[in-house]
């Protein structure tokens, strides 16, 4: 049962939680309903990313073998069969489809245009540089629109391109670790780390992370000016997570914010100064 459980990758689910940007931002997540209007989608996402996490995870069994810790994963170690995996993605599939259906038939479009977008990552984009990387994106983006629709909230473009770009970033950062872990065993696990120059995901990093600093300090600006002084904890938080990177140390996004000393405190002291500075 815990292999089954492992497989879902219920850390990742983290990343749903920009469902709730949108209302969270535009200081309407505290009106009466919103909260409980957001329970459905939330486990919608969940359901449908982890079965995409299932598939990737059976697709890629046998590269796994070649890393250190994907290697440990119950499909690839043996300790959760392809059998079980498919059943479980399908079930998985099945109820996150049946609830996006009863929110709203253009929350539906925006799960399955994510569904879309995992399938075909996980059965050819992968492969391709810069693809890649902009396939991860897509994910963050689909549900900051998917959060906007379920709660009728608008979302700022500056708040859209800080979101893309920031989700760049940290799938650039994630690839970079990758491939400095692995060293030459890196094309076993991921081929298209082959394509990448060297330097070449560096650069991107240090380019999208500064772009999304800016896309941020303009969305502050335009939308609410109290925000500004978040600005500097976020350009921390960036620092933070590009030292973990050329450190050696784990790239996850969702890893990095849950077991980095550093980082969690900064990501609970933005959502408190976000939180006093819209509400109260």
């Amino acid at each position: 049962m815990r292999a089954y459980i492992t497989l879902l990758r219920p850390a990742q689910w983290l990343k749903n939680l920009m469902l709730f940007f949108p209302p969270f931002l535009g200081g309407q997540l505290l009106v009466q309903g919103q909260l409980a209007r957001g329970i459905a989608p939330l486990l919608a996402f969940c359901f449908v990313s982890s079965s995409g996490y299932v598939l990737n995870d059976l697709l890629d069994r046998e590269r796994d073998l070649s890393h250190p810790r994907k290697k440990l994963r119950p499909i690839p170690s043996g300790m959760a069969s392809v059998t079980g995996a498919v059943v479980l993605a399908v079930l998985l599939l099945a109820a996150g489809l049946a609830l996006g259906s009863s929110c709203s038939m253009v929350f539906l479009a925006f799960l399955l245009c994510y569904l879309g977008v995992t399938l075909s990552y996980s059965f050819a984009l992968k492969s391709y540089p810069i693809v890649d990387l902009f396939c991860i994106s897509a994910g963050f983006l689909l549900r900051l629109q998917a959060g906007g629709e379920v709660f009728h909230v608008e979302i700022s473009p500056w708040l859209f391109m800080s979101v893309f770009l920031l989700s760049i970033f940290l799938s650039t950062g994630k690839r970079l670790c990758e491939y400095c872990l692995l060293g030459e065993k890196a094309v076993e696990h991921r081929e298209n780390l082959v394509h990448y120059p060297q330097g070449y995901l560096e650069g991107i990093m240090y380019m999208s992370g500064g772009a999304a600093l800016v896309t941020y300090a303009m969305y502050t600006t335009i939308n609410r000016t109290t925000l500004i002084y978040s600005v500097p904890l976020c350009c921390f938080g960036l620092f933070r997570y590009i030292l973990r990177v050329q450190s050696g140390k784990s790239g996850d996004p969702t890893e990095s914010l849950l077991k980095d000393l550093v980082l969690l405190p900064v990501g609970i002291v933005w959502v408190a100064m976000v939180a006093w500075s819209i509400y109260w």
